[in-house]
């Protein structure tokens, strides 16, 4: 099955021709990226000056301390939140000057994303989770179910197609909810700790799928995620700690699981991360 990734943005309000923005490297970036949150008269920073470039085709991993805002930084690069201040720009199009139309445009067709839990909706089958996304595009019912078995196809669960989402095991219901992630064709697929909820063989079966599909549908992938032998198998992978990002080559070079409570003292953020 083939997808085409989703144009710049503002390919969006058609102001551009197809193809306009797709030979350029980068795909991501944030400038100066700040995020606070009040409580009371206190005031909490998870993210204090982010900066961060992420080229097309490249799979980056986000990791550090339960609560250093991993989470948060995802929800501001997939514009499920907006930044106290600093920019996030896709393709070159800076996400705050944005119309709310075109955001959630960018929300639906441009980024792909994935729970640590599933979300599905129980009662529903397989195939029409997976075909949620284009159902709320306006792609008429018979079309969309169509597209979101040949997606089961892709993450092989053909014959599940069927079932109802709490029938389906805990790997076989991330499989869906990756399917339908992709199920649109975004060009950006961001992953909130997909390994999360799963033992250690179904996590490595997800990393694998995703890597997989990474691959065959050309996306640019981001990941925040504790698992640090899933991190070492990305292209690049960055430490979020006390605000800031850095690489996070020693942390990766260790050769045992790392626990990540030094470091992290004052600020309780298990909310935010």
């Amino acid at each position: 099955m083939q997808t085409q990734a989703t144009p710049g943005i503002a390919l969006l309000d058609g102001s551009l021709p197809i193809g306009a923005v797709t030979d350029t490297a980068e795909l991501l970036r944030a400038e100066n990226l700040r995020k606070v949150f009040r409580s009371g008269n206190q005031e909490i920073v998870p993210l204090d000056g982010i900066n961060l470039t992420i080229g097309r085709g490249e799979i980056v991993a986000i990791v550090g301390p339960s609560g250093a805002g991993k989470s948060t930084l995802l929800h501001l690069l997939a514009a499920l939140d907006t930044p106290t201040s600093g920019t996030v720009y896709f393709a070159g199009d800076s996400l705050r000057d944005l119309a709310e139309r075109n955001l959630a445009e960018y929300r639906n067709r441009a980024v792909g994303f994935v729970w640590q839990r599933h979300h599905l909706l129980p009662d529903f089958t397989a195939a029409e989770n997976v075909a949620m996304p284009l159902l709320v595009r306006g792609v008429p019912l018979a079309q969309s179910l169509r597209t979101a078995k040949e997606w089961l196809g892709e993450v092989g669960l053909t014959d599940r197609a069927g079932q109802r989402g709490g029938q389906l095991s805990g790997g076989e219901q991330q499989r869906v909810a990756i399917a339908r992630a992709l199920v649109n064709g975004p060009s950006l697929l961001v992953a909130d700790e997909p390994t999360g909820d799963l033992d250690q063989k179904s996590a490595e079966d997800v990393f694998e799928l995703m890597h997989r599909l990474h691959q065959s549908h050309r996306l640019t992938s981001i990941l925040a995620t504790h698992n640090l032998s899933l991190a070492r198998r990305a292209d690049r992978a960055l430490i979020l700690e006390r605000g800031k990002l850095a690489p996070a080559q020693v942390l990766l070079a260790q050769p045992a699981p790392l626990s990540f409570t030094a470091g992290v003292a004052s600020q309780t953020l298990e909310n935010l991360g």
